[in-house]
């Protein structure tokens, strides 16, 4: 497997992966690929990294900015984050979370922020923490994980490409 940065001619592969992988997905409403479009136009993906097995783009996993309400800066939102369903549960989006994060921490990044399954995400180091909240998720999938000593307060909004329905 090899980890590396989206280039131009990954972008289809990589609305395949994200639709082929949220086609089934409970909580989804199988928008992740406009959305990854949306901050792509907008020029806000600050980290966009493929996973490719035999020369095929098998996952996928995206950064953007985020504000906090209390004004810490430098903060990321991680998502979506895909893998084609038949090669889910080999470490391939264990491996992209990885290195995504080490990316962003090299950058000087202060943490990083998401909605997810806390199940999966702990095993990275996110954490629910009760000074952070966004409108509509349940605290428990609201997840931070800060790079430094100081988790921010205050309420969270992901870049409005977040929105994106085509």
């Amino acid at each position: 497997m090899i980890i590396r940065h989206e280039i131009e001619l990954d972008i289809e592969a990589i609305a395949a992966v994200t639709k082929a992988a949220f086609a089934n997905h409970p909580i989804s409403n199988q928008t992740e690929h406009f959305i990854i479009n949306a901050l792509r136009t907008a020029g806000v993906l600050a980290v966009s990294l493929v996973a490719e097995v035999g020369g095929e783009v098998v996952g996928h996993i995206a950064f953007s900015p985020v504000t906090i309400s209390h004004g810490s800066r430098n903060w990321y939102g991680l998502g979506p984050v895909s893998v084609l369903p038949a090669f889910q549960r080999r470490g391939i989006g264990t491996a992209l979370v990885h290195k995504g994060l080490a990316l962003l921490k090299a950058r000087g990044a202060q943490g990083v922020i998401l909605v997810g399954d806390p199940h999966f995400y702990e095993r990275f180091g996110f954490r629910s923490p009760p000074e952070l909240s966004h409108e509509g998720v349940p605290p428990e999938n609201l997840l931070a994980l800060s790079f430094g000593p100081n988790t921010p307060q205050g309420v969270v909004q992901f870049h409005p490409a977040f929105a994106a329905t085509e």
